[in-house]
């Protein structure tokens, strides 16, 4: 059913019989009596075979809404399975599955359930019973087989055996209970869980933006291996002068950048693919620089070719393979989508009522408001499609009409407001022009704009201040002033519009919201603090102290300045482009929850425990106890936090990785603590650190 649309093929239709739906003609003579049971069997059979193709023509319709493929089982009882499968609760059911599954990953062993991720002060972590999380894995898996077992018997075996995507997802359940059997065999004790990192398939296969995306991908690799190539070249060019360029010689104060970064063929790769992502520029630079400026000219031509040619290339060619895959996934999508509609169409025709005058096909308008009825869309589409048949002539639908009445299904929808209130009292006619008019939003706009300012203008005031000095009077005067002209605002918008006018509009909501929470806030404040006066100090009287309560209220206060977006044009326009674009970068963020998922399952396994606390020194360049630390170092930077002892710290190193600032440090680090440790002088110095190979290197000389 995630077939492209160039490989659509037709519907599996059960066999029909003879008449267009009607009763087989022509089968009695002109003076025969039929038996009437065997009149009411046809007739039952025309029955069956009309409701049998409204449906068809039903589950068509939707799958062109969705633009899903129509190459499925299409009897009666296949229909139903079919219609049950995506509606809905069972589409929230697999997906709820799926969360669940994957978010196991935070109480399994090793827990995440713990305050800090910083091994130096991180307590123990709760750590489920055996049996517990594999309990609720057994019950995902019996989800995903009956999941695979509906998708097979509905596309058929012929179809199943050709859909790589169905086949992957069968072995990935069998090795997972393979796995799940070995966990409880030896009483959840083991270390290695393939199944672990088995999971994000399951996300990957239920969504098939996703797969488009992976395809596209795919397609994209022998387009990026000329570029990758190309940088592999340059890597290793500048590798080979490096070492050249920078030899050992007898004057030390120029052997610092060989001892740094120079040494071994090792580290000058290392070096330069770390200066590839600018992440140790200037330093790799600086030994040599300070030698001698003109060193900087090798550097800098191998920034320039890497970082600003290549792999801006590289962007590019991938920029303009998604550009093209795109175009085509909407061309797909489309052709997909009138497949459907041209199918329904088809099964329409078989149940004309009108006679057949012409050769051209034909299907009433009463036909199709009876499967409109049932079809699941958009309500606002709908009743425009609606709209458009009753108002069709002569209440036939040709081919090309039928085709444009669904149209509608790719215009955006026009949401209707609801009407006003009518208040027959003038008072209230012009309390409601008075504050349903938009002067009386922008009123509320400068209002906000005023309380952002007064709460800056305290801040700044009290950030010198130590808590015992604290007053927090004039803070919460201002809050609370605020809050009753929000709350007022509200009520006045509501008198003026309607409440269900009110609700409508989004702003409209996330205003009314903010509101109710800060006034809920603001009474739990007073209840137990009591009303701002002089001398209103910060304590602790309840789950949170007095100014923990006054910064969250002005917190909020603060993101209720978001309201003026959608009065300025510029800036509700920017902000809807970054929703469309939030919507359309779904597929790749879901692509980067499954990288993510799987490596941090891996860095589990390889680096688990790896870190070791060494202390609280955190001195540049300093000697405690016996053991050495430089500056820009895991230790002396106190990365700790940063560790793979658990799924949530291993994403958030994944994390920093990513964002490549200081990832050589990261990988620095990881390197040193699994790998064996020299012991020399009388200080513990770990191989393979960049930073403190300069000191190591002048003891061994």
């Amino acid at each position: 059913m995630e077939e492209e649309a160039g490989t659509e093929k037709e519907p599996l239709l059960p066999a029909r019989t003879a008449g267009r739906g009607h009763p087989p003609r022509g089968t009695f003579g002109a003076g025969d009596c039929p038996d009437p049971a065997a009149f009411c069997t046809v007739q039952d059979a025309a029955g069956a075979d009309h409701d049998l193709y409204i449906n068809q023509a039903v589950v068509f319709i939707e799958d062109a809404i969705q633009y899903r493929s129509i190459n499925h089982r299409v009897d009666s009882k296949s229909l139903w399975l079919y219609r049950w499968y995506y509606s809905k609760i069972c589409q929230w059911v697999l997906s709820f599955t799926i969360t669940l599954i994957l978010a196991l990953a935070f109480i399994e062993t090793p827990s995440s359930l713990t305050v800090t991720s910083d091994v130096r002060y991180r307590g123990t972590a709760w750590e489920p019973p055996c049996g517990l999380t594999e309990s609720i894995e057994l019950f995902c898996f019996l989800i995903f087989i009956a999941d695979v077992s509906v998708k097979s018997y509905l596309i058929g075996w012929e179809e199943f055996q050709k859909t790589k995507w169905l086949l992957a997802y069968i072995l990935t359940l069998v090795v997972s209970l393979i796995d799940w059997t070995v966990s409880l065999s030896f009483s959840c004790t083991e270390t290695v869980r393939i199944r672990r990192i088995l999971r994000p398939f399951f996300l990957l296969q239920n969504s098939s933006m996703m797969k488009k995306t992976l395809k596209c991908i795919n397609s994209t690799l022998p387009e990026m291996a000329s570029v990758v190539l190309l940088l592999a070249v340059h890597l290793c060019l500048f590798t080979m002068f490096g070492m050249l360029l920078f030899a050992r010689s007898k004057d030390k104060q120029q052997d610092k950048e060989w001892v740094g970064y120079f040494h071994n063929l090792p580290d000058s790769l290392t070096s330069l693919l770390v200066l590839l992502t600018t992440a140790n520029n200037p330093d790799v630079m600086i030994p040599a620089y300070s030698k001698n400026r003109a060193y900087s000219i090798f550097f800098i031509l191998f920034t320039v070719l890497g970082n600003l040619f290549l792999m801006n290339l590289l962007t590019a060619i991938i920029y303009n393979q998604f550009r093209g895959y795109l175009l085509k996934s909407v061309q797909s999508s489309l052709l997909r989508r009138r497949l459907g509609i041209r199918a329904a169409f088809e099964v329409l025709c078989s149940l004309k009522e009108s006679p057949v005058s012409t050769n051209e096909l034909c299907v009433s308008a009463n036909t199709l408001l009876q499967v409109l009825q049932k079809v699941e869309m958009d309500s606002c589409c709908k009743q425009a499609i609606l709209r458009t048949v009753r108002s069709c002539p002569h209440g036939i639908l040709s081919a090309a009409l039928f085709q444009k009445l669904f149209d509608e299904l790719d215009k955006d929808p026009v949401k209707q407001h609801p009407p006003k209130p009518e208040y027959q009292s003038p008072f209230l006619q012009k309390v409601q022009f008075a504050f349903g008019h938009h002067f009386f939003g922008y009123l509320g706009n400068v209002v906000a704009l005023a309380n952002i300012i007064s709460i800056c203008v305290i801040l700044v005031m009290d950030a010198d201040k130590q808590l015992s000095e604290r007053d927090d009077y004039f803070l919460g005067a201002i809050n609370c002033f605020f809050i009753l002209y929000y709350l007022l605002e509200m009520l006045l918008k509501i008198l003026a519009m309607g409440f269900k006018r009110y609700l409508s509009y989004p702003s409209n909501r996330f205003d009314g919201l903010l509101t109710v929470i800060l006034l809920v806030l603001e009474v739990s404040t007073f209840a137990v603090y009591g009303f701002p006066h002089p001398g209103w100090r910060p304590e602790m009287m309840g789950l949170l102290s007095l100014w923990d309560m006054v910064r969250l209220v002005n917190m909020l206060i603060v993101f209720r300045f978001l309201r003026i977006i959608p009065n300025m044009k510029f800036m509700a326009l920017v902000a809807s482009t970054l929703l469309d674009l939030v919507k359309n970068l779904r597929a790749f963020a879901g692509l980067l929850v499954v990288v993510f998922y799987a490596f941090a399952i891996t860095g589990i396994v390889l680096f688990k425990g790896a870190v070791v606390p060494m202390g609280n020194t955190s001195v540049v360049n300093t000697t405690s106890g016996n053991t050495t630390l430089q500056c820009g170092t895991y230790e002396q930077l106190e990365y700790w936090p940063n560790n793979f002892d658990d799924f949530a710290a291993a994403v958030v190193t994944l994390w920093d990785v990513m964002v490549v600032n200081n990832w050589q440090v990261f990988l620095d680090a990881f390197s040193r603590y699994s790998s064996p440790t020299l012991f020399t002088s009388g200080t513990v110095t770990p191989i393979g650190s960049l930073s403190q190979k300069l000191n190591t290197r002048q003891q061994w000389n």
